[in-house]
Order: structure tokens, then sequence, then C-alpha cells
């Protein structure tokens, strides 16, 4: 027999950029633990639509954990209480009957909040486009075994290249810092041989960007990894530094 839980959710509403928001709490009833977080939602949109209400704004795209989209933070967390997945992966058994549920837009200087539940996140793509990519001219599609890449580098490049951008790690972070972000943009590269020729500007280029958006300095608390619904390492976060350090020594 299907499960279900009545619950209240809590969501922060906002008409606007430049308009004052406020906690709005609303009843659901027979919510099935099967659903996922943003099911859940949807169905709150429908309950709102057919009251002729405004429905909430929330982003989401792929809702397989996949796209990033899904930028909630749910009872204090990224992406809600579960570890390792997105806000579209998690799902209602994770929540207690008549439990009162508190769901925000990302908290980040550099992430303003467009409307209700969605953020504009072009700081992410802003800091991409100063250094995170190779312009190297490859031709044809090479042979995969042409260059040869160790398991080890090319597992570690895997590891970093899960990262979906979703801004989690500036979320969960207390200084706003996008760190972890830009480590695993610049680690997937600087481990590939393709990334070596733009080495020596990478790091610098994209960490100027960060300070330039407002994003807050890494004091190296953890709470980035901690919250990664990809499980990125910081240990590429020293990657990075490494990188960085290289390239100023190089000036």
């Amino acid at each position: 027999m299907e499960k279900t839980i009545n619950i209240k959710v809590k969501v922060w509403r906002q008409a606007g950029p430049k308009a004052k928001g406020a906690f709005v709490t609303y009843d659901l009833k027979n919510i099935s633990t099967d659903s996922s977080f943003l099911e859940m939602l949807d169905v709150l949109n429908e309950q709102l639509v057919a009251n002729r209400q405004e429905p909430i704004a929330f982003d989401h795209d792929c809702r397989e954990g996949i796209c990033g989209m899904c930028s909630l933070y749910i009872n204090g967390h990224p992406h809600g209480p579960d570890s390792a997945v997105t806000t579209c992966q998690l799902h209602m058994r994770k929540f207690k009957d008549g439990e009162t549920i508190t769901v925000e837009p990302w908290r980040s200087h550099a992430f303003p909040v467009i409307k209700d539940l969605v953020v504009d996140r072009r700081a992410y793509d802003k800091i991409m486009q100063a250094g995170g990519y190779v312009s190297v001219n490859t031709g044809g599609v090479p042979d995969a075994n042409a260059i040869p890449i160790s398991k080890i580098a090319a597992d570690e490049a895997m590891d970093a290249a899960s990262c979906i951008g979703c801004g989690a790690c500036a979320a969960a972070c207390k200084n706003g810092s996008a760190m972890l972000f830009v480590a695993a943009k610049v680690s997937q590269l600087a481990l590939l041989p393709q990334g070596k020729v733009e080495a020596a500007r990478r790091a610098k280029a994209m960490l100027g960007k960060m300070d330039e958006l407002g994003f807050g300095n890494c004091t190296n608390t953890g709470a980035c990894a901690a919250e990664c619904p990809k499980s990125v390492s910081l240990a590429h976060i020293a990657r990075l530094n490494r990188e960085f350090i290289c390239a100023k020594l190089g000036d």
C-alpha cells in the first residue's frame, strides 16, 4: 500500500529581484512518500492554481540529477537533508508526517533572486567563459587511445568533471565562495594533456572572475564538499591552489 504524509511547506515568496520577500506556509495532504521533492512542488502549484493563486517559481529541467537546475535550500541544506543527491532525486520518504519543510532559494550575493525560488546563476557561466575551456585545434575526432592518459589521472579528471555547476557549494559556504566549482573546472583540464596549453592563465583568470563577481574567499571549512550532490572532492581545491601558484610564479 502506498504511504502518504501530511506536511506544511514554508516557502520563500518574492515577486521580483527588487521586491521584498517573505515566507508563506502551505498545507499539503496525502503526499506520496514515493514522490520526488519537485513532484511535491508540482502538486502544491496545482493546488495554488486551482485556488487562483500565483504558483511558486522554481527551476528544473532534466529531473535526472544531471542539469543542476533544481537549486533549492531545504531545511538548512542545499538540495535537502539527503546526501549526494540533487533536489529532483530527493524523495518525500525523507520527511516525517506533520513536518514543516522550509524551502528557500540559494542565499549567495553572487546569485540574486529572480523570483521566488529562482536565482540568477549566470555568474558560474561567466567564470567558465573566463577560462574553463581549451582552444586547441584538434581537427577531426582523434582515436580514443591516441593520447595516453593514466588511469589515476583519468579517474580524478572524471571526478572533477562530475560537477554539474548547481551552485550548492557557494550556497553552503559561510563565505559564499565558489572555490569548489572553480577547482573542479580547473582540475578536470589540468589533469589532461589537452588542458596544458592554457594552464598558465586558466586558474588566474577564473579565480579573478570569481572575485570580480562577488563570491567570497575559501577558508577550508569543507561545507562545500559535504553538501555537493556529486561528492566532488575537496582535494581539487588543493590542485587549483597549486595551478594558481605556478601561474603566478611564471609571470
